[in-house]
């Protein structure tokens, strides 16, 4: 009992400390910049409202943008966290497998073939690209038997074909040549249209995702005791597959693909809070909006007073993180 105690009073702790550095996150993001903003006009902006150049810039531009980053990596944290239990591989993730070079792929040629599509039109398109992507990684991976590091492998050749495609396309095109910033993945310049465009499939996935942990929980078991307590594996999968599909869809037709949240945050919240995916889900939607905005901040200073691309700075993270996992060849913790 002791011990159970002991555990609940953690997960607390880190709930609590995960969301109050959350919060002081997004009052930084808002905060710092080409133009400086005091603390108090920030906290004023959201109690007393007035027409002044500060508050408008924390209205149209610093407060959207902060939001846009908790989403996006509050979306790829739990599609990795998604990805890694259905494949029960340590490597997985929107970045490693595909998904998110997919996404690009298709909302490049978008612009290029239809450049007046609608929001609603190119997170639709996103959602193929990325579904695409996926399959194409599991079809070349699956053949003569499946194992870790063929999906890894499989997925860094689809993602660097599929990227060099994309590439491609931004140097012959004249349409697709201001996406080229995007396409490192960032958040700057975000405004409420993109909210509102990412939003509604954050929190449909979310939500979704957490009612799903207790299935996902079971299968990370294993297919045969998942099957012995009455899952449906095979639906479990492309529920799960669906809802990957969604949050990183969604994420890289607003932000570009991002890479390595979706690798990062799982493996850190499984650490912190154990392997219940009843946690693991809501956890790495908190830690994976913390890293996103924290990482958001830090890129304004790369080359200060001008904007770098969030990408660069989860690409600094990740890509070592990425490398560790691979020469240790660990399983998930279960």
């Amino acid at each position: 009992m002791e011990t159970v105690g002991r555990s609940k009073l953690k997960v607390l702790c880190t709930a609590i400390a995960g969301i109050v550095l959350l919060i002081l996150g997004i009052l930084a993001s808002i905060s710092v910049g080409a133009a400086d903003i005091d603390a108090s006009m920030v906290l004023k902006s959201f109690f007393d409202a007035d027409s002044s150049k500060e508050q408008t810039i924390i209205r149209t531009l610093r407060l959207p943008r902060a939001l846009v980053g908790a989403l996006v990596g509050a979306n790829l944290a739990v599609a990795g966290a998604l990805m890694q239990a259905i494949t029960r591989n340590s490597l997985a993730s929107p970045q490693v497998f595909g998904v998110n070079a997919g996404a690009s792929f298709f909302i490049v040629s978008a612009f290029v073939f239809f450049p007046n599509l609608s929001s609603v039109s190119l997170v639709c398109v996103a959602f193929i690209g990325a579904a695409m992507g996926g399959m194409a990684v599991y079809s070349f991976a699956s053949g003569g038997g499946m194992s870790q590091v063929k999906l890894a492998l499989a997925g860094m050749a689809v993602h660097f074909f599929l990227s060099s495609l994309t590439q491609g396309m931004i140097i012959f095109s004249e349409q697709a040549k201001d996406v080229l910033y995007w396409l490192v993945g960032s958040i700057n310049g975000k405004t409420w249209a993109h909210v509102n465009m990412i939003l509604p499939w954050s929190l449909f996935g979310l939500l979704a995702a957490a009612m799903f942990s207790r299935s996902v929980s079971i299968l990370v078991l294993g297919e045969n005791m998942a099957q012995g307590l009455g899952q449906r594996v095979y639906r479990i999968r492309i529920l799960a597959g669906i809802l990957v599909i969604i949050l990183a869809g969604s994420s890289v037709a607003v932000a570009g693909p991002v890479g390595f949240v979706g690798l990062i945050i799982p493996h850190i919240v499984r650490r912190l809070v154990g392997g219940d995916y009843r946690r693991i889900i809501p956890f790495s939607a908190l830690f994976g909006a913390l890293l996103l905005v924290y990482a958001d901040i830090l890129a304004r200073f790369i080359a200060y007073p001008f904007e770098s691309p969030v990408g660069i700075v989860t690409a600094m993270i990740g890509a070592p993180f990425f490398l560790y996992l691979a020469k240790r060849g660990r399983n998930i913790k279960q």
